[in-house]
Formats: C-alpha cells, structure tokens, sequence
C-alpha cells in the first residue's frame, strides 16, 4: 500500500490523526519532527534557537529526502511543503493530504510557540505563516481534508474514505 503524507499547518492535528490513521489502516507511522530531533540529538527548538531557521530547513529537507518507507502514515512539519524536491520524493511512493483549518482554528490550538519549533522567521506571526503556506498546502495536495470542528476519528474517516 502507498504511503499517506499528512501536511498542514502546526496544531491542525497531522501527529495525533497520523497514530490514529495509522492503526486504522494497519500501517506503519512516522512523524518526521522525530525523525529530525534524533537526528540532530535536540528539540526542534532548540536546533532553531542555537543553530538558526536556515539550519533548521536544511535538516528538514535532509530528512524528508532521506525518508523511503512503504505502508506508512508520515505526519509531516509545517513547513515541509516549502521543498517542492522532498515533496516530490514523498510523492512517488504517495499521496498528499492536506488537513486544512482555518486561521482561527491554528491561533485557538497553538499555545506553546515558543517551545514547540515552529519554523518562522523573526518578526513573523501565525497569520503570516499561514498566508505562505496555504497555498502551498493546496498547489501540492491529492487531497484535501477540512478538518475544522473535527474530531480525531472523523478526520481519520474522512482520509479512509478516499482509499
């Protein structure tokens, strides 16, 4: 079975409905924001913090171009989809889905900002984030899942729905 690459802001649910997806369809489930602080043996804000957002991104993409993996349900950063090669690479073996909520949904959900490694540049706020990325978000998704006012479960039976 192809692999499902969950994209979408931070805090729209990509980790939790990714464990629940997984096990739902019997699949193996990766969460790349993981895979990038064993890698570099730190929290995802601290690489930002000591090392700089450039860093950060070149770790990102080393790591989404590193992934090969079958059968699994890859929840991804925020800020994957700003590598249009790595997102290629997740292509090839699947598909793209998009947990889409609003602005609103992100700001009500996003408490811990500071700690959480939210790949932003100085100066920038949620709104601006999410300006950038949305179209991006929609440019590259199979499928696009509105997950506002959802429940864990009913995201996950929206995305088993389209296989």
């Amino acid at each position: 079975m192809e692999n499902i690459i969950l994209v979408g802001m931070p805090a729209c649910g990509k980790s939790i409905t990714g464990v629940v997806l997984a096990k739902t369809m019997r699949m193996n489930f990766v969460d790349t924001d993981l895979l990038i602080q064993e890698r570099e043996q730190k929290p995802l804000q601290q690489i930002i913090d000591e090392h700089g957002i450039e860093y950060f991104k070149q770790a990102e993409e080393a790591v989404l171009l590193e992934l090969n993996v079958e059968n699994t349900v890859i929840s991804t950063g925020g800020s994957a989809i700003y590598y249009p090669k790595a997102i290629g690479h997740l292509k090839m073996n699947g598909r793209i889905v998009y947990l889409q909520v609003r602005l609103q949904t992100v700001l009500n959900r996003l408490n811990n900002i500071k700690t959480r490694g939210v790949a932003m540049e100085k100066g920038d706020t949620i709104a601006d984030l999410y300006q950038r990325r949305v179209p991006l978000y929609e440019k590259y998704a199979d499928i696009i899942v509105k997950a506002d006012g959802l429940a864990v479960e009913q995201t996950v039976e929206q995305i088993v729905a389209y296989y």
